[in-house]
């Protein structure tokens, strides 16, 4: 009779432990200082989960254990603007004046958990996913079944028993591919010679997209509405001289200061180029390769944290990448480099499609970047980079043969290039801004710069040499129209999508 009452209230002691124990884990949660202490938050996390033996694997519906602590102190920043990044660039104007392009940037870990596991452990990209399907010994096929799987036998002989095994795999949502789900159309359909070699990544790569800016500011939104998710920083270089050597105005600087672009600042590092090349004036190739150099060796000099296998992207600023094409980079292995991107090219706006596709060698990783261009972005953009002195070096280091290759294809376009996409006094501008060399040089012209003069070329697609207009107009239904920021905000960009000046 004592053993069980022993028994008894040893049991309701374990209980009463227990309910106290979870109580004051509850209040704890709700203690201040618990969000301000970021690694106490995160120890906690992994003590609960060890102690209550929390499992290591979730459906694709629910997210795994070991990224709730990440998670929630991704939150935790975000609600209390703590972030490293945000406190390096400032949210005040005043702060900012005159030091903006003084500051670094320290590139932090993306701690999105792109891709879940199911019950099974198959590692499937959860926006590439549709669902799941099993294959299984007891069920026959359902074509009636609203998430249309194909179910098939799939059974193990164990001794003299049969048994049941389930497959699980992941279901691709239209535009993805691969048994992960994770390659988009853009890669699938590319002439990337190392398909089958392709396997997520653990740690996602960090995105750097290196940009010249003059007047591009509409293009600018969309740039950062399309990859917002996916680059990690923008390095954006603006000068107080156009291509030309005029004085022009800090007008991105301003912008930038004035609260314009506050919904991606944070991923912002602003570069200023505040002299002319030397020569730039007679030649104006100088001028043009300059921009591309000092915009890289400035800003790498200022990112702090970099890895060797981080992505650089350098873009002209009507030169805009699908943002799937860029997330594929971010996380799988596998692929080689450099890469270059197949854009749909479009005049004065999307309306007037040009033939053809816009491919340049656009990106590789940083190693590369710096063991065979040297760290200079010009050098990037020429496809000599096997005849520079890094690269057989570079090659052996890597282990593997470096092989150019574009994401998308002539058919399926990976990004677009829209040239000359401004209103007649955007036009005007960039006639009289451009550099003096790509000639002839139509700003030199006074006819060519009269604004009814442009009117008219917008209206019929032709170019300033007076030939006759070749480009079919566009039907706004095809895919890769324009970017999905622009369709969804169609009637402040009308002027981009719809020909302003053509007969209704």
């Amino acid at each position: 009779m004592k053993v069980r009452r022993h028994k008894l209230f040893l049991f309701c002691s374990v209980g009463i432990s227990v309910v106290s124990l979870l109580y004051c884990y509850k209040s704890l949660q709700q203690v201040p200082f618990l969000q301000d202490d970021q690694s106490s938050l995160k120890s906690l996390f992994m003590f609960t989960d060890v102690f209550w033996g929390a499992p290591q694997t979730s459906s694709l519906h629910n997210t795994h254990n070991h990224h709730r602590a990440e998670q929630i102190l991704r939150q935790v920043k975000h609600d209390g603007k703590e972030s490293k990044v945000e406190n390096l660039v400032g949210s005040d104007s005043t702060d900012l004046d005159g030091e903006l392009h003084k500051k670094t940037y320290v590139l932090e870990e993306d701690l999105t958990p792109y891709f879940l596991h199911t019950d099974t452990g198959e590692l499937c990209f959860s926006e590439g996913t549709r669902t799941v399907k099993q294959s299984n010994a007891s069920e026959s096929e359902d074509a009636k079944s609203k998430l249309e799987l194909h179910k098939k036998n799939n059974t193990i002989l164990v001794g003299h028993t049969v048994k049941e095994r389930k497959v699980v795999k992941c279901v691709c949502h239209q535009g993805w591919h691969g048994p992960n789900c994770g390659v988009p159309t853009v890669v699938e359909h590319s002439n990337l010679p190392t398909k089958t070699s392709l396997k997520p990544r653990k740690v996602p790569r960090r995105i750097i997209n290196a940009i010249n800016i003059n007047h591009e500011f509409d293009l600018l939104h969309v740039r950062f509405r399309e990859l917002a998710d996916t680059v990690d920083l923008f390095m954006i270089c603006e000068s107080n001289f156009t291509a030309y050597g005029d004085p022009k105005p800090l007008t991105f600087r301003h912008l930038l200061l004035n609260g314009t672009f506050d919904y991606i600042k944070h991923k912002i590092l602003y570069i200023f180029l505040d002299h002319f090349p030397q020569g730039g004036r007679a030649n104006g190739w100088i001028a043009d390769d300059y921009l591309r150099t000092f915009l890289t060796k400035n800003g790498l000099l200022r990112v702090q944290n970099l890895r060797q296998d981080d992505v650089f992207i350098l873009d002209d600023a009507d030169e805009i990448p699908f943002r799937d094409g860029i997330l594929f980079l971010k996380l799988y292995n596998g692929w080689t480099e450099p890469f270059g991107i197949h854009m749909r090219k479009s005049l004065y706006g999307f309306f007037w499609k040009q033939f053809g596709t816009l491919d340049v060698i656009s990106g590789c990783t940083v190693a590369m970047l710096l063991m065979v261009y040297k760290g200079d972005g010009i050098l990037l953009r020429r496809r000599e980079y096997f005849n520079m002195p890094g690269f057989r070096q570079y090659e052996n280091k890597s282990g593997r043969r470096l092989m150019p290759w574009s994401i998308g294809s002539p058919v399926h376009y990976a990004g677009w290039h829209c040239s000359w996409c401004f209103k007649p006094e955007g036009i005007y501008y960039k006639l009289i801004a451009a550099q003096n060399g790509d000639f002839p040089r139509w700003g030199d012209f006074a006819e060519k710069r009269k604004l009814d003069y442009i009117r008219e070329l917008i209206r019929t697609g032709g170019w300033f040499d007076d030939s006759l207009p070749r480009y079919p107009p566009t039907d706004p239904k095809e895919p890769m129209f324009a970017p999905k920021y622009l369709l969804d905000n169609y009637d402040r960009y009308r002027y981009l999508l719809e020909n302003p000046y053509a007969k209704r």
